[in-house]
């Protein structure tokens, strides 16, 4: 059987992940993108690749000047010493009659005579690795398609007699059907840069081609930084199938684990449903720091709330969340939805539970979530794809979704019910001229639960809950009867059980 050769790395560890472990080694790939898509970084990021791997490297422009690549590098925090620049642009100094041209300018030369400096360079340094940036000015010598394609496929034809893998650098300025490259190229790589309506622009990568390699098809979101391109592969959660932990999860309530049942379970989600300030999100605080109380490490993603308001909450209801979070178990990240791409989420996510080995996950909510998504659509398939993952690695997920209205009949931006494996609904009721809070368990897959509506309060140290609201109803559409003749209600002495 033959063993399939080790793979070039790109120098990116999310693409490498992407191609199943990099590039095949002395081929000729394509890497296109409008002006700014990060083109020119990643290709850096390349060189710098092989140059740690030992390799000589050659880095060919005719887009660019050596010093605007410098500039380029060093705002990354990198250095070109051992990058070989050659430059066939030149500079401004050498405009100067007295010194010795060494440079060239595409327009001032033929195609064949470039193409032949190309071959000699190459030649003489015998590099591992190239980078030809770009093919729009060899497109504009060609001056017609065919003479283009020959000059390309006659690269094709140089490079492939030695051994070194190139990367060919195209902003698409050729018309949208000109496919030539594709063809001709090994494999084609795409980066986009997406404008949204408000917020950062986002980027994304596609790979559209590797001929003989499994690749992770799709869009893939990444960000530029200083210290190169930060790309974040698609989420398959069936690529993370493991053995699953199991056991019960307490809130820390006996009530409210009575009320589900005796816990919720590992490797589950729940989602709590209600509209604003009802306490969807300080139950959730009470479920992460029963997890630190367990020595457990639980996040909170608040889209909503900023970290200062989420303290001050806590310390509201004497809740130790200052204390947890000093000693490393409890973990509070706001999130901007409106700077923040869907896929550099997720790869929070994923960091959390596989390097910070986070057992309780809480999303808060997703009506912030939602606004980061470009449509409902995409929201629910990459949904599942977490809740997939993240049940597959025995985390107990916690979604927060507020719903439209605070009294009578409420709607739900987003149907994520079928998707969560409990669902807690709490509502606001009236009795007597006060404003009430009513919890009940809708809905829980993976054993009993307690199926009557309660009502609850939120108090120092946790939550009380009430008897059964036997004599009510309508509570659930906002629009409470009651029948009875006594107030089978909590009262204002009741403090957390």
């Amino acid at each position: 059987m033959e063993v399939d050769p080790p793979r070039v790395s790109t120098g990116s560890a999310g693409l490498d992940d992407i191609l199943g472990g990099g590039l095949d080694a002395n081929r000729l790939y394509l890497c296109e993108g409008r002006p700014g898509a990060g083109k020119t970084t990643l290709a850096i990021q390349f060189l710098l690749e092989g140059v740690r791997q030992g390799e000589r490297v050659l880095y060919i422009t005719l887009s660019e000047t050596e010093r605007e690549l410098r500039l380029v590098a060093k705002r990354h925090g990198w250095s070109l010493d051992a990058v070989t620049v050659f430059e066939l642009v030149p500079p401004e100094a050498s405009l100067d009659p007295n010194r010795e041209l060494t440079v060239f300018h595409p327009a001032e030369i033929e195609l064949s005579e470039t193409t032949q400096l190309v071959f000699d360079q190459v030649q003489a340094l015998e590099p591992a690795r190239i980078v030809f940036d770009s093919l729009s000015e060899l497109r504009l010598l060609a001056q017609n398609s065919l003479r283009y394609r020959r000059q390309i496929l006659a690269l094709k034809h140089f490079f492939t007699g030695r051994d070194c893998t190139v990367l060919m650098l195209d902003d698409m300025s050729s018309q949208a059907d000109d496919l030539q490259l594709h063809s001709i190229a090994h494999g084609v790589v795409t980066l986009e840069q997406v404008a949204v309506d408000y917020g950062g622009e986002r980027r994304r990568l596609r790979v559209l081609k590797m001929r003989g390699m499994p690749f992770r098809g799709g869009y893939h979101d990444f960000t530029i930084r200083r210290g190169g391109l930060e790309i974040y592969p698609r989420l398959i959660a069936a690529e993370h199938r493991g053995p699953v932990a199991t056991g019960v999860v307490s809130g820390g309530q006996p009530a409210l684990d009575a009320m589900l049942g005796g816990g919720l379970e590992r490797g589950t989600s729940v989602l709590l449903l209600g509209p604003a300030g009802v306490g969807k999100s300080s139950l959730t605080l009470i479920y992460a720091l029963a997890a630190a109380s367990r020595g457990e490490h639980a996040v909170i993603y608040a889209f909503d709330e900023s970290r200062a308001t989420v303290l001050a909450r806590a310390t509201a209801l004497a809740l130790p969340l200052e204390a947890a979070m000093r000693d490393g178990l409890v973990r509070v990240q706001q999130i901007d939805p409106a700077e923040l791409s869907p896929g550099e989420f997720i790869h929070l996510v994923r960091t959390a539970v596989e390097q910070d080995h986070a057992r309780v996950i809480i999303i808060d909510s997703l009506n912030g979530y939602l606004s980061a998504m470009p449509d409902e659509r995409f929201l629910i398939l990459q949904m599942h794809e977490l809740l997939s993952y993240l049940n597959q690695s025995g985390v107990l997920t916690m979604l927060v979704l507020a719903q439209h209205g605070l009294t009578g009949p409420t709607q739900t931006p987003i149907d994520l019910s079928y998707l969560s494996d409990s669902v807690l609904m709490l509502r606001y009721f009236e009795f007597e001229g006060t404003v009430r809070r009513a919890l009940s368990v809708a809905k829980k897959r993976s054993g009993a639960h307690e199926h009557s509506i309660r009502e609850f309060r939120l108090g120092r140290g946790g939550v009380a809950i009430g008897p059964p609201l036997r004599d009510f109803s309508g509570i659930l559409t906002g629009t409470p009867l009651y029948s009875g003749t006594s107030a089978p209600l909590l009262d204002d002495e009741s403090s957390p059980r």
